[in-house]
């Protein structure tokens, strides 16, 4: 079995879909994100944009091969909120995403599994709304050699059709290339049986 190497996100946020129940309305909103520090960020924005609602409920999972997340009910019953969202994630397979769901109170109480329910529903509606994207995990590595061995280096990287992050060319080079995880072992051999020429990888 090959090691999975792909990763599905979104890459631009979809907004304000909206769900109906019982006169309350839910609003979804995703969000691509790449740390914890922007789930706050994002959450401020909706509080200030939707000032008169009453719970900002939301899940996010981060990460491409160990994931963490957490899910925040925020103010509705125990696991009725957040959990519902989190699982729309998990059901859509999708990571390094924030999906928040505004609910404005509309004087019926719905219950627990109506809560549950409506909470999964527009978190649901907002994922198909999304554009998801399919992303491969990358390893990045540099190399490192003096410039009269730039050729040899360069025939390799086109040859494998490498993806050049950065480079810095002086009399010693710095190159730094993007491979996909499943081609970095062979990648990192060529480099790191080439004469003169140095390879390691950079820890993310």
């Amino acid at each position: 079995m090959t090691e999975k190497d792909t990763y599905k996100t979104i890459e631009t946020p979809t907004e304000a879909i909206l769900f109906k129940d019982k006169n309350s309305k839910f609003y979804g909103f995703a969000f691509p994100i790449q740390s914890e520090n922007e789930v706050k960020h994002h959450i401020e924005d909706l509080k200030k944009n939707h000032h008169a609602a009453r719970h900002w409920c939301y899940a996010y999972q981060l990460g491409t091969e160990t994931f963490s997340f957490r899910a925040n009910d925020d103010g509705e019953p125990n696991n009725s909120a957040g959990m519902p969202i989190y699982g729309q994630i998990q059901s859509f397979d999708v990571t390094n995403i924030l999906l928040v769901v505004v609910r404005y109170f509309g004087g019926v109480k719905l219950g627990v599994s109506g809560l549950i329910n409506a909470y999964k529903t527009t978190a649901q509606l907002t994922l198909e709304a999304s554009k998801i994207a399919e992303k491969t995990i990358n390893i990045e590595f540099c190399i490192s050699f003096d410039y009269k061995n730039m050729n040899k280096v360069m025939r390799i990287i086109k040859e494998n059709n490498i993806t050049v992050s950065n480079q810095k060319l002086e009399l010693n080079c710095n190159i730094y290339i993007s491979v996909r995880k499943k081609d970095a072992t062979s990648i990192f051999d060529i480099f790191n049986n080439l004469f003169e020429v140095k390879i390691k990888q950079i820890k993310s």
